[in-house]
């Protein structure tokens, strides 16, 4: 089954996907998907979720880089990858720790230039206001903690020319995301706050070779349309020790705990350690199965 992403170009988030389809030299389908709402032709899939990345096969549908990046794995596994040591600890500091230091220092000396319907787009994904003012006030605070970041990479690769070891993997993927962004949107400041960090701008220059795979441009009408003519894949089995303590055929309600935290209402088709499924019934694209990620994630029984 073919994989789509759907994404757009200048997502850090989309990046730490892209990059590992060039590790895997795999082929892929781009659907590219607003920066901003709305967006007609993911909302159907994902029931109303809106942040990028998404991954479709099929008529499943995996909604956060954690959880894609955990189903690409599983289907061509990449080294570096020994639990918390790999893709959920270096992923969660690099998706949230130095990713907030990495935005401020964009918008700090950027955020003149944001378009007045992006500002509000992100106050309401966010819930929070979009002060450029105070990201350019903590734009000078916040370069310190981004280069403490940056050096933490540089240590890492004092042994090997990845972080994964002799060849890239997950690890790498996660922590570039950030690189990959700071250096494309500001340059300058990127040269500034990793000077001195030669390991580090050596690292940045292999994993910009890497590419992104074997790419195919395609509508996000073609994708629906994918999703309209099959059922989804055989699911895992669920656990029955999950600490949700709810069982398959239940109806549960997911969202993010940092942003974005529409909710996502449909049935429990598994519960595991890394994931959960969620079934919906769509009346123009018939059966959906959503997955996400535990961490970051929280899920709720929902209403019959």
């Amino acid at each position: 089954m073919d994989l789509i992403l759907h994404h757009y170009d200048a997502s850090p988030f989309s990046e730490k996907v892209r990059i590992v389809f060039g590790m895997t030299g795999q082929a892929w389908s781009s659907v590219i998907t607003p920066n901003m709402m709305p967006k007609p032709d993911l909302t159907p899939l994902t029931g109303g979720y809106r942040r990028a990345p998404v991954l479709q096969i099929g008529a499943d549908i995996y909604c956060d880089s954690m959880v894609i990046l955990d189903e690409l794995q599983r289907r061509a596994p990449l080294p570096g990858d020994r639990g918390l040591a790999g893709l959920r600890g270096i992923g969660l500091w690099a998706d949230r720790l130095f990713f907030q230091a990495t935005v401020p220092v964009i918008f700090g000396e950027l955020g003149h230039l944001t378009p007045k319907a992006f500002i509000a787009d992100r106050e309401k994904l966010s819930g929070r206001p979009f002060d450029v003012e105070a990201m350019a006030q903590a734009a000078g605070p916040m370069r310190v903690q981004w280069r403490g970041h940056a050096s933490w990479l540089d240590h890492a690769l004092a042994d090997a020319p990845f972080l994964a070891g002799g060849r890239p993997g997950l690890a790498d993927a996660s922590a570039w995301m950030n690189i990959w962004w700071l250096k494309g949107a500001l340059p300058e400041t990127y040269d500034r706050l990793t000077a001195g960090l030669d390991r580090l701008e050596a690292w940045r220059r292999r994993m910009a070779r890497i590419g992104h795979g074997a790419r195919t441009e395609i509508t996000g009408t073609q994708a629906l349309d994918l999703a309209r003519s099959v059922q989804p894949a055989e699911p895992p089995s669920h656990d029955p020790n999950d600490a949700l303590g709810l069982s398959p055929g239940d109806p549960v309600v997911v969202m993010a705990d940092d942003y974005g935290r529409d909710p996502i209402s449909g049935t429990l088709v598994a519960a595991r350690h890394s994931r959960l499924i969620l079934a919906r019934e769509t009346p123009d694209l018939g059966r959906l199965h959503l997955h996400f990620p535990r961490v970051g994630y929280i899920a709720v029984p929902g209403k019959t």
